[in-house]
């Protein structure tokens, strides 16, 4: 298993990559923002499938989520914190 972390080095990783054979399994790992989509999350899925179409074993992809919640969107507080720069 992989994982993709937010800039803080101490921080949990925001996505997880795990690869079974043909299935990629990518976890979204922020459940206490109920896994909603910040700029290092979107960074880090792009990477992933990047990396994903250019792999000819991956025959599936799984997208999962850790928490209570899968995904409600963009992080809407990151996007109004960038908007007051």
């Amino acid at each position: 298993m992989s994982a993709v972390a937010d800039a803080n080095p101490v921080a949990e990783p925001v996505l997880l990559v795990e690869q079974h054979g043909p299935v990629t399994t990518l976890t979204l790992n922020r459940p206490q923002q109920y896994n909603a989509l910040s700029e290092q999350l979107l960074t880090a899925l792009q990477q992933a499938l990047d990396r994903i179409a250019a792999d000819p074993d991956t025959r599936v992809v799984v997208l999962a989520a850790r928490g209570k919640a899968f995904c409600p969107g963009h992080d809407l507080k990151q996007m109004r914190a960038n908007e007051s720069r």
